[in-house]
């Protein structure tokens, strides 16, 4: 039996019919399903529609349900339009015609809205939870890089030293803004809208604030219309996966080049390399290609999401049904891909030595000797082109700050002085960037400390919604 079929002569189309179905993917919504109807059936005892042996009937079958659920060819159903259909079905065979009451003062509209927050807000936690697995694992590798330095890049040009370190701490920021975004959107999300009917509220004296409160959700919606087509929390969560894809591609494209011979820095793990069925030397880094190639697929995710909603009229339209699909793709996709992830960074292998080399030439010590000009009296821009004219001498004939003669320093300005070059070390130059969020080695330390104070806070969030 449809669950609409009452005002119609005709049956559909059979293609029709198969095409808008959306049990094949709405089905992962089960146990939502089976909780908000939990929730809804005890609200229909408080309200005097169901007797307590009935809902005694229909918790016990709604279980069974969910128990039946683990095999999956019980999820095998042609007929089933969509979950709240199946559970329906399901529990009508369980325990008769009692099931069909469960449906009393609800309507599909409430329910899809509901099973939806449900499913987001697990999935935040669960994103959550294994960024911060990634997270720690970024740190660690940080702290066991220790002083080792590396160059700092702009336009992809070599610019100053930093710590190995203190590169891998700017995407800890990365992704803990990420962790941040996906706990805001959280919050805003954690409303119920249980009882709001198919648009003007439910037609029976439902107590929707408790039913709220079976669900862990803060509080009831405020309003029906909005309840029942609100799919905002659903183009927030996607779009916080999109821009968190985005960092990891970004993670992704430094590693793949920071692993080619022409950089060295990094020697890729085997684990999650692939090699090429043509050149027997090769070592491919697939993992992180598919990371950077997955990024696409997401923000896709999220630019169909915006385009179904950006012209529906209140309230429900079933337009809103297209908006499952992407939602599901791409939490499936950041699910599957971060452990794959931090299990990447803890085996990577960092080329410290490759990387100190890389550290300690170029003229990376620059922007420290025109510091050291500028603490000496030297204006600034004066500082600047005195140095930058020190760099094409030096250029001219190949060699670095150091090696030009003291003599011939002065005659470009009379502020150098012997101790001019130990300015130009490469633990000079780390230490004088010695500001809250700068590569001086104290400076990342704390940073270190920092960030592990933030990723335990996270984790006690997380472990607090369990």
């Amino acid at each position: 039996m449809k669950m609409w079929s009452g005002r119609f002569r005709q049956p559909l189309d059979a293609d029709f019919e198969r095409w808008q179905r959306s049990f094949d993917f709405d089905r992962r919504l089960l146990r939502e399903e089976l909780a908000a109807s939990r929730a809804h059936a005890s609200a229909l005892k408080n309200a005097g529609v169901l007797s307590s042996t009935e809902l005694i009937a229909i918790r016990q079958g709604l279980t069974q349900i969910g128990e039946k659920a683990a095999s999956p060819a019980f999820l095998d159903d042609n007929d089933a339009e969509d979950v709240h259909h199946f559970v329906e079905k399901q529990l009508v065979a369980l325990i008769g015609d009692t099931g069909y009451k469960l449906h009393s003062g609800r309507s599909r509209n409430e329910q899809i809205a509901t099973d939806l927050r449900l499913y987001v807000r697990a999935s935040i936690d669960q994103v959550r939870a294994d960024l911060g697995n990634w997270l720690s694992i970024s740190i660690d590798r940080a702290e066991q890089a220790g002083s080792a330095a590396m160059p700092a890049y702009t336009h992809l040009q070599r610019a100053e030293p930093v710590l190995v370190a203190h590169w891998l701490l700017a995407y800890v920021e990365m992704f803990l803004r990420d962790a941040e975004r996906l706990a805001d959107c959280r919050k805003r999300l954690n409303l119920s809208p249980l009882g709001s009917g198919a648009v003007a509220g439910a037609t029976l004296p439902l107590d929707r604030r408790a039913m709220a409160d079976d669900l862990g959700f803060d509080a009831p919606t405020a309003n029906s219309i909005d309840a029942t087509s609100d799919r905002d929390f659903v183009l927030e969560f996607v779009g916080a996966l999109s821009l968190l894809a985005v960092h990891l591609s970004r993670w992704a494209e430094e590693m793949i080049l920071f692993s080619s011979q022409e950089f060295g820095f990094i020697r890729l793990p085997e684990a999650y390399s692939t090699g090429s069925s043509a050149m027997p030397q090769k070592m491919n880094p697939d993992l992180l290609e598919l990371t950077r190639g997955k990024a696409a697929r997401i923000i896709g995710d999220a630019t169909a999401l915006l385009v179904t909603v950006k012209g529906l009229a209140l309230a429900y339209n079933k337009d809103l049904q297209e908006t499952q699909q992407p939602l599901f793709d791409a939490t499936g996709t950041v699910l599957s891909l971060l452990p794959l992830a931090s299990g990447w960074m803890k085996a990577v292998e960092f080329n410290h030595e490759r990387m100190q080399q890389a550290a300690e030439s170029g003229f990376m010590n620059a922007w420290a000797g025109a510091t050291y000009l500028v603490r000496r009296g030297v204006p600034f821009r004066l500082a600047h082109e005195i140095v930058g004219k020190a760099v094409q001498t030096c250029i001219e004939r190949n060699c670095e700050l150091a090696d030009l003669p003291l003599e011939e320093l002065r005659q470009l300005n009379p502020a150098f002085d012997q101790d001019f070059y130990s300015s130009l070390t490469l633990q000079a130059v780390l230490n004088i960037h010695d500001v809250p969020g700068g590569t001086a080695p104290a400076r990342v330390r704390q940073a270190i400390a920092d960030a592990r104070r933030k990723v335990e806070s996270m984790r006690e969030d997380v472990h607090a919604h369990a």
